[in-house]
C-alpha cells in the first residue's frame, strides 16, 4: 500500500456491539461471500461472546474496529477456525467492515494489528479463509504477505475456498 494507513482501535466485543455488528452486516453486499444476509441477533450475541472468551482465554479473540471517533466499523481479529471443515486446529485471522468504509484502509490497518497481538499471544502461524471471487479480502491477504497454501470446498456452496497462510 502506498497511502498511509488509517488510526483505528480494536477492543473486546461487549454486548452492545451485538447489535451493531447485526446493523452493520444486514447490508447484503456485506454478505455476499457469507450466505447473503445477516444472521439473527441472537447469533451476534453468541458471537460477541465466544470472543470474550476467546480474549480471556487465549489472548485474541475478534475484536470490534473502531475508527478514531469511536464508530464501529466491524471486526477484526483472530480465533481458532470454528468449522468441521477447512483447516481445523487452525488460528484464523479475519475480517468483516461495514460497506460504507470499504476502500480506506481499515482492514488493513486491523489486520496488521490483529497479526502483532497474536504474535504477541505466541501463535507462530495462521490462515485466512476467503470464497473464491472475494478479490478485496484476497489483496488483504496479499498485503499482510499470506500465501495460497491450499482450497477447501465450501460444504454449504460448494465453490472453492482459498486457505492463505503466514507464519510469524
Amino acid at each position: 500500500m502506498n497511502r498511509a494507513l488509517p488510526d483505528v482501535r480494536l477492543r473486546v466485543p461487549t454486548d452492545e456491539d451485538a447489535f451493531a455488528w447485526h446493523r452493520i452486516f444486514a447490508d447484503p453486499e456485506v454478505m455476499e461471500f457469507h450466505g447473503g444476509k445477516a444472521a439473527e441477533l441472537s447469533v451476534y450475541e453468541e458471537l460477541t461472546a465466544r470472543q470474550r472468551r476467546h480474549d480471556a482465554e487465549l489472548g485474541f479473540c475478534l475484536w470490534t474496529l473502531v475508527d478514531a471517533e469511536g464508530e464501529v466499523l466491524g471486526f477484526t481479529g483472530a480465533q481458532p477456525w470454528p468449522r468441521e471443515w477447512g483447516p481445523k486446529g487452525e488460528i484464523e485471522i479475519g475480517w468483516r467492515l461495514g460497506r460504507a468504509h470499504w476502500g480506506k484502509g481499515y482492514v488493513s490497518a486491523a489486520a496488521f494489528t490483529t497479526l502483532e497481538r497474536v504474535r504477541a499471544a505466541g501463535v507462530s502461524d495462521v490462515v485466512a479463509v476467503v470464497r473464491s471471487g472475494n478479490e478485496r479480502s484476497i489483496a488483504v491477504t496479499r498485503r499482510l504477505g499470506m500465501e495460497l497454501a491450499e482450497v477447501f470446498t465450501h460444504p454449504a456452496t460448494a465453490e472453492p475456498a482459498h486457505c492463505y497462510r503466514l507464519a510469524l
